[in-house]
């Protein structure tokens, strides 16, 4: 059975078993229609994902507003100081909020449901197709949650695509992002190894800084703001050879090796001696231990830094269309022992973060039918545009013609990075600040829109691509790759990306011992790391290394570390059987 044969027979299971549901329920969509008078609802959401707290504003307001009758008021623990404690503090007083973006690690999920937080949404899902068609996400979170049925909320970043395809669209997830203007300045240099970066980033270094007359050029640059169970920036090119983290694991999307982030020689050894290496000659930013996130990324935008670990940075903040234009800006420069690692799409979704409505909310069939349409075309392309690069509002930032669908004006402007007002019919304001708030994707972006045939991601469309290879910087890069149009396309034909089955895998809850050890270990691994990086000498950094793995093994490194090998290898357990599953039906 193909993928959507398989949708369309699990919505109309799920259709008939919701409809029976409430025909055998009676009072369920009929008591909540007479409470219910159509007036302004103010939705309190409880945000994980937000990073803006207050009322939803701008264009999506009005859609969801002429459509709903709602209002957003988003409560954001991002944006309240992080951690845990809000949701700690609502989830004691029983409620909430009235719609629930919210993780399901480590045993969240399962809390979520015992404690009623969350409602079971079948009496409400007569008639909610979207919904009802993707019973099998439903299921498999319902796992997650430690309950046999019902639908007590949908995963975020759902597929069509089978799961051993790679999620992402033109660019991968991760890769070896130089400023190709200057790659190009010195000559295009092959890059065998990630060690070989170094010399090549060292003359692009110089170039830069003889060409714009300034000594504040680096070519790397980092920030502490993510580090968790290890510097952030370290697990970042061992992404370029496979892998990928589970704890203190790294590891291989295709289950082939597994290490401790402490093995002496491993994969995270190796990135802690590239990067220093490159601080003893001279090319990371000295800022880079005090720096935040926001601090590194406005370098990038004033053209000061030029290595990217990821496109989402590079490419960003700085391939403006001025700059394109101009021949300037990031392109992946391949390592050729490189092995990029690729999330797999997941049918299923992502079970890690789901979106519910709260058990105490007062119209639950509105926001019922709030997350119906989330999860329909519309609401992808309206809703996704911030987290998934979806198109946005169809009419506003794009039509659809006898060639396929197009951007207008306003759209090319604002889904290539740049600002404009939204016209007073359309809800007016700026355009960025009208983006969805709830930063939640429901289908990934990079999937086919049924109802057109087309991606939801508007920079995949051909319209988009012929324009986007037209410019110096992308027909530079094609020409010296190849004739490749886009990343993707040359890494899949050059066997250099290993995509990871999309399964959504979630850990199961950690016992309070473990976690008290590894909050102690970590904190060790993660000052160690940023100690090596800027060790004087070979020795300096070999002995740190040493010192951190003699702490972290009487800390209790080897009891952790049991229980992250042991998800790690259940995390690929899940991936292939998820693979297998398709593989199966797509033969029959």
């Amino acid at each position: 059975m193909s993928l959507k044969k398989k949708f369309v027979a699990a919505t109309a299971v799920a259709l008939a078993a919701a409809m029976g549901l409430s025909a055998c329920s009676g009072s369920g969509d009929k008591t909540a229609s007479a409470e219910d008078d159509g007036s302004l609802y103010v939705v309190d959401v409880f945000d994980e994902l937000a990073n803006y707290q207050g009322t939803q504003k701008g264009w999506f307001a009005k859609i969801i507003k002429d459509k709903f009758n709602i209002e957003l008021n988003i409560v954001a623990p991002n944006v309240a100081g992080g951690g845990s404690t809000l949701f700690d503090s609502r989830a004691a007083s029983g409620d909430l909020g009235d719609l629930v973006v919210v993780g399901t690690g480590d045993g969240k999920g399962e809390r979520l449901v015992k404690a009623d937080l969350i409602m079971d949404m079948t009496p409400y899902l007569g008639g909610k197709d979207n919904i009802n068609g993707f019973k099998n996400a439903t299921d498999a979170l319902n796992e997650v949650l430690g309950v046999d049925e019902g639908v007590y909320g949908l995963p975020n970043s759902i597929s069509f695509k089978s799961p051993t395809e790679a999620s992402e669209g033109l660019e991968p997830t991760f890769g070896p992002y130089l400023r190709w203007d200057y790659y190009k300045a010195v000559g295009y240099p092959e890059i065998n190894t990630l060690e070989d970066l170094v010399p090549v980033l060292k003359d692009m270094q110089d170039k830069a800084r003889e060409t714009e007359g300034t000594d504040d050029i680096y070519a790397m640059s980092f920030f502490k703001d993510w580090d968790g169970n290890m510097m952030n920036n370290a697990k970042q090119p061992a992404c370029y050879y496979g892998y990928d983290e589970l704890g203190f694991v790294l590891a291989k999307a295709d289950g082939s090796d597994y290490q401790s982030i402490t093995e002496e020689g491993g994969i995270y050894e190796r990135v802690l001696r590239f990067f220093n290496e490159a601080y003893r000659a001279g090319i990371v930013d000295p800022e880079s231990t005090t720096q935040n996130y926001d601090t590194m990324n406005q370098k990038y935008k004033d053209g000061k830094v030029l290595f990217s670990f990821w496109p989402w940075l590079g490419q960003a903040a700085y391939n403006t269309v001025e700059n394109k234009e101009a021949g300037k800006g990031f392109m992946i420069a391949p390592l050729q022992d490189q092995k990029i690692f690729s999330y797999g799409a997941s049918p299923n979704g992502d079970s890690k973060t789901i979106i519910a409505v709260g058990s105490k909310a007062e119209h639950p069939e509105r926001l019922v039918e709030f997350i119906d349409w989330l999860y329909s075309s519309e609401g992808a392309y309206d809703s996704g545009s911030q987290t998934g690069g979806a198109a946005g509002p169809q009419g506003l930032n794009w039509e659809m013609t006898d060639d396929g669908p197009v951007l207008t004006e306003f759209g090319s402007t604002v889904i290539n990075g740049g600002s404009a007002n939204v016209p007073e019919e359309y809800g007016g304001g700026s355009y960025a600040d009208g983006v969805s708030a709830l930063n939640f994707t429901t289908i990934v972006a990079n999937d086919v829109d049924p109802e057109t045939g087309y991606t939801f991601n508007a920079q995949m469309w051909p319209s988009e691509l012929e324009k986007a290879n037209a410019n110096p910087l992308n027909q530079d890069w094609s020409e010296h790759m190849g004739g490749y149009s886009t990343t993707m396309e040359y890494l899949e034909a050059n066997d250099m990306i290993t995509v990871a089955p999309g399964a959504g895998y979630v850990t199961p809850p950690e016992d309070s011992q473990i976690s008290t050890l590894r909050g102690s270990i970590k904190t060790e691994i993660v000052n160690s790391s940023w100690q090596a990086i800027v060790a004087g000498s070979e020795d300096e950094f070999d002995q740190i290394l040493s010192d951190m793995r003699e702490k972290v093994e009487g800390l209790g490194m080897e009891q952790v570390l049991e229980v992250d090998m042991a998800n790690a290898k259940a995390q690929d357990e899940a991936r292939k059987a998820i693979a297998a599953e398709y593989a199966e039906e797509s033969a029959e």
